[in-house]
């Protein structure tokens, strides 16, 4: 889903509070610790790769908690990789640190553990440290095989993380990866090489699906060390290599550092605390102003790379909506001879993957744009706009007179040049005024006397006119745009064919009017589908642009209707998930409620 917008810290006075009444709300969350830091190798072994930070979340499904007042935020730091410890220590030194817990409200999320060094002088088993997902096993030479350090400790269900990789085959001299919220470190089957860190889990708490905490991958001794987990967990290093580092505000496990010659292990991805409205009218603020809050399906998420405070107020009732906004198409280019084509009307839409339209309860004016009417011996007329909220799509530009080489007229997409006799006549420009994404394209230039005498084709929402050469193809209509937020796909915004003597010009697909020829009338543009109107021959036949057209989509939830009766809402069945689609086909008013 697209981000509507984007606000940082605010005052927390009177937050949380309407007449001095707590205001209670119910919110979804993904907490995520530090990662475990990790381990440095040593001249005969390798070492473990760091645990990702714990991982707990309500979304989606969960069950939501319900907060009052300021609340405190705690993001975890990663935990340090070894770079001190030494392989001939009476004691384990060489582990890697732990990560340190993030906390929202009751929940907590325990850092990563970090990964098991080796230590040469008392041969003992490398095992990582237990924490939200517990590190992998150091290579080690007792006769034992080793299981890895213990995830979702303390326990939470469901549980928080897995276990570092174990040990499986002695000796061993490369090393296990640490744990992921996903799956476990990857077990280390015996040899020299190091095995990956645990894979991640995927969320879209923030509106699209993103990966976070996997674990660090385990170092090898003179060869590869194990990859990180998806999910920003860094890679062990191979033999003289430091390992990786997790990845920032992912939680992701840090990389062991290779042995022969011994290299440094990495510390652990920072943690990440996101909280998510479940009612579009709870209006969050975080601070300091690192931390954000933008706004996803109507409901506000916060999101916290760094410690700070929560703070909410409650107002109207939100909706984050799709829309498609037509302008209505210029007529064709009138004439004693071959006129331009008419320009699509603007073409503007967020759908699917733009940046929705975020409305509050009320009423919203819509305009549906007119088709530019014909000129008889005149460049044809240019559409009217199209207006819904803060979206403008211009009128398509009229087609230039035919025999005088008048240009096509500038609009959302530019009107096709009039023949002439002497000197080609262009197009008219698209997308003006300036958008962007632009909202459309310039019509074809006109052709110069000769065999055909053919108009210019008015430009559509995705291709330009054509120019009129004079050939029996010359002069067609700029290809329009295809759309399915009504459920089905359907293009629109087609332009004009270019009147031409050599053979009938056509528009182009979505509504475009074909342009006039000898005995052959020139063809409108199709009603509401803002597709320009065909260039005159002699001025025969119509060639007006066709009338525009505004559809918004709304999530299910909404609650939206659509006024006068001739423009409907309608429900859309699976697996668009019941979304209501209004479709406005004559000026009206779309009401939130």
């Amino acid at each position: 889903m697209p981000l509507n917008s984007t606000r940082g810290g605010a005052s927390a006075k009177g937050f949380g509070f309407t007449a001095g009444v707590a205001v209670v709300a119910e919110v979804d969350y993904l907490v995520i610790a530090g990662g475990g830091g990790g381990a440095k190798g040593n001249g005969s072994f390798s070492s473990g790769g760091g645990g990702a930070g714990g991982y707990r979340t309500s979304f989606p499904g969960g069950t939501a908690l319900e907060i009052k007042g300021i609340v405190s935020v705690t993001v975890g730091a990663g935990g340090a990789g070894n770079s001190t410890g030494s392989p001939c220590s009476p004691s384990l030194t060489n582990n890697g640190d732990n990560g340190t817990n993030s906390i929202f409200s009751t929940i907590t999320s325990a850092g990563g553990g970090g990964g098991g060094g080796s230590n040469n002088i008392i041969n003992a088993a490398a095992v990582g440290n237990t924490g939200g997902s517990g590190g992998g096993t150091g290579g080690q030479n007792v006769v034992a095989c080793q299981t890895g350090a213990a995830g979702n400790t303390p326990p939470v269900s469901p549980p928080q993380g897995n276990k570092g990789g174990n040990m499986v085959q002695f000796p061993s001299r490369g090393a296990a990866g640490g744990g992921g919220a996903g799956a476990a470190g990857t077990d280390n089957p015996g040899g020299n090489a190091g095995t990956p860190g645990g894979a991640g889990l995927a969320n879209s708490i923030t509106g699209s699906p993103v990966t976070r905490a996997g674990g660090g991958g385990g170092s090898g001794q003179g060869t590869s060390g194990g990859s990180g987990g998806s999910g920003g967990g860094g890679a062990g290093g191979p033999g003289g290599t430091n390992g990786t580092a997790g990845d920032v505000n992912t939680g992701g496990g840090g990389g062991a550092g290779g042995s022969s010659p011994v290299a440094n292990g990495a510390s652990g991805g920072s943690g990440v605390v996101i909280v998510r409205a479940r009612s579009s009218t709870i209006l969050f603020s975080a601070t300091p102003g690192t931390n954000t809050v933008t706004t996803v399906c109507g409901q506000d998420v916060a999101t916290f790379t760094v410690p700070g405070n929560l703070s909410f107020t409650k107002g109207p009732a939100r909706v984050d909506v799709d829309y498609l906004v037509v302008a209505g198409g210029g007529a064709g280019g009138g004439s004693p001879d071959n006129g331009g084509g008419g320009g699509a009307g603007g073409y503007r839409t967020s759908f699917p993957g733009g940046t929705k339209l975020t409305l509050t309860a009320g009423a919203y004016p819509v305009t549906v744009g007119g088709g530019g009417a014909i000129a008889p011996g005149a460049s044809g007329n240019s559409g009217t706009p199209s207006i819904f909220s803060t979206i403008t799509s211009a009128g398509g530009g009229g087609g230039g007179r035919g025999n005088s080489g008048t240009p096509g007229v500038d609009g959302g997409s530019g009107g096709g040049g009039g023949n002439a006799s002497s000197g080609a006549a262009s197009g008219g420009s698209g997308n003006t005024p300036p958008v962007s994404p632009s909202q459309g394209n310039p019509g074809g230039a006109g052709g110069v006397a000769g065999p055909g005498f053919a108009g210019g084709g008015g430009g559509g929402a995705s291709a330009a006119g054509s120019t009129g050469t004079g050939s029996a193809s010359s002069g067609v209509g700029g290809s329009g745009s295809a759309n399915s937020i009504s459920g089905c796909s359907v293009t629109r915004a087609g332009g004009g064919g270019g009147a031409n003597n050599g053979g009938v010009a056509p528009g182009g697909s979505g509504g475009g009017g074909a342009g006039g020829q000898l005995g052959t009338c020139a063809v409108s543009g199709t009603a509401n589908t803002g597709g320009g109107g065909g260039g005159s021959w002699n001025d025969t036949g119509t060639g007006a642009g066709g009338s525009g057209v505004v559809i918004v989509r709304a999530p299910g939830s909404a609650s939206i209707s659509a006024s006068p009766g001739t423009n409907t809402v309608t429900t859309l069945p699976a697996p668009a998930g019941g979304c209501k689609v209004a479709n406005f086909t004559v000026p009206g008013t779309l009401t939130v409620s």
